[in-house]
């Protein structure tokens, strides 16, 4: 016999933005029920930003090892422990998993059911035997890996982004179907650990970066060992355990292990979402400006509601809902101040419009500005001189920015705070700055801005020449 209970705000998923949603919410007083049938935190603890960076934090100390002749240490060939590395991930993990827990949320007031939620009828949620009525239904319900259905794959062992993590044994040959950001970042992490490992692209690897920023990093891919094959789609997949060939255009190319990395789907198969009236695709639900689906009391947030597939985004998302459906205040979701990174070395960080984007919308009211890595005088005391910013300006205001090279994962901040806020390039060059640091590269690039305009200038030159006479 089903168990019936009402509440104010059912959440369907305890990921990043089901879990913001959840606390803030219910924190504020709201009668809150959170569905998860499957881990508490969801893809990024647990198979995505948190485990990936553990292992890419593992990679970096390996590789260090063998990249200090430039500073006066021997290099040596590092000894590496692979299972060790991976009880790092884990450790990481479990670390961070208290703040996800159910325990946590619960501690909270946060009603929590470990099933998985289906709509029964518009206004109904079934979970396990309890059905379940809302005011309000937000589905935080995620993605997970896409598997594209290349010949040959159910016939041989893979790995995904959600099982890659569970390997222990260190893989002699990787192979990577998938230049993405989780390609890249995982083909170099198992570089650096010691693989061998090749990069299977059918397009251009990095695709959807700007291209001179995704050449700084794939140039240093490269430089490490890393096999890119582009332009190469996965034709067939043959082979067996430890013995793998994909097939492509341009030749074979065989391994011992297999990572399918090609993108990401959205969870909705579980949701029955045609019994709530929810129209959706294979791009997630379709949602408004105001994360409202079209059933009025349904929502829907971070990957599952489509447009940008990021932990953050999935929090900003929360912080919208948290506005409307809480507070009863207007709320609506953009992205134009979304920023997003990929944490190879060097990291790649995006926010706002590249500059291909910025040159369609804006043309000739377009400034781009430009500063080099190898111009900061931290980057050159650490050797860390690969790498540039670009920032796309309009009337004075960035639109974008671009940085490729040490921590553009760090400094793409800056960036993201004067776009959300509407700030002007001179707030930026106006801002002072440890020295030497590598944020100054943010600063320098303000100052690019604003270099033709007064060192250029004939007024400038001319008031300054009648300033020096005039004035005693």
């Amino acid at each position: 016999m089903s168990t019936r209970l009402k509440t104010d705000i059912l959440i369907i998923g305890g990921g990043s933005g089901g879990l913001s949603l959840a606390y803030g919410a219910s924190q504020m007083g709201a009668d809150v029920t959170l569905l998860e049938g499957h881990l508490m935190g969801g893809d990024c603890l647990n198979f995505g930003c948190v485990p990936s960076k553990a292992l890419i934090a593992a990679g970096k100390h390996a590789h260090a090892m063998g990249a200090g002749a430039a500073f006066g240490v021997t290099p040596v060939v590092p000894k590496v422990d692979y299972a060790a590395a991976k009880y790092h991930v884990r450790s990481v993990i479990d670390t961070i998993a208290p703040v996800d827990s159910q325990e946590r949320f619960e501690g909270v007031g946060v009603r929590v059911i470990r099933e998985y939620g289906k709509f029964i009828s518009p206004t109904e949620v079934q979970a396990g035997d309890t059905v379940i009525t809302a005011r309000r239904v937000v589905v935080a319900t995620g993605s997970g890996p896409f598997v594209p259905p290349i010949p040959g794959i159910d016939d041989v062992p893979y790995f995904t982004n959600e099982t890659i993590f569970d390997l222990q044994d260190q893989p002699e040959h990787l192979i990577v179907i998938g230049g993405g950001p989780i390609g890249m970042e995982m083909a170099q992490a198992h570089r650096r650990l010691g693989c061998k490992v090749t990069v299977i692209e059918g397009a251009k690897a990095m695709g959807k970066d700007d291209p001179e920023m995704a050449a700084v990093v794939l140039d240093n891919l490269r430089s490490e060992g890393v096999e890119i094959v582009e332009q190469a789609q996965a034709e067939k997949i043959s082979g067996s355990n430890g013995n793998i060939t994909v097939h492509t255009p341009k030749g074979d190319f065989t391994g011992s292990h297999l990572l399918v990395a090609v993108g990401r789907k959205v969870n909705i198969d579980k949701l029955n979402l045609d019994a709530a009236g929810v129209e959706y695709d294979r791009t997630g639900i379709k949602v408004d400006a105001n994360l409202k689906s079209t059933n009025r009391r349904v929502y829907a947030a971070g990957d599952v509601a489509g447009g940008l597939q990021f932990t953050h985004m999935a929090g900003y998302h929360a912080g919208v809902l948290v506005r409307s459906l809480v507070l009863g205040l207007p709320a609506k979701a953009s992205t134009h101040h979304i920023p997003w990174a990929t944490y190879t070395d060097p990291e790649l960080a995006q926010v706002g419009q590249t500059e291909a984007q910025a040159r369609d919308v804006h043309g000739d009211k377009l400034t781009v500005v430009r500063f080099p890595y190898h111009e900061n005088d931290r980057a050159i005391a650490e050797g860390k001189t690969k790498g540039l910013i670009k920032v796309m300006v309009v009337k004075g205001k960035p639109v974008g920015a671009s940085i490729a090279g040490a921590h553009a994962g760090e400094l793409i901040g800056m960036w993201a705070m004067a776009i959300a806020n509407g700030l002007k390039m001179s707030a930026i060059a106006n801002t002072v700055l440890p020295y030497p640091t590598i944020a100054e590269i943010n600063k320098r690039a303000a100052g690019q801005y604003f270099s033709p305009k007064l060192f250029d200038s004939a007024m400038v030159k001319r008031v300054v020449r009648f300033v020096q006479r005039v004035i005693p």
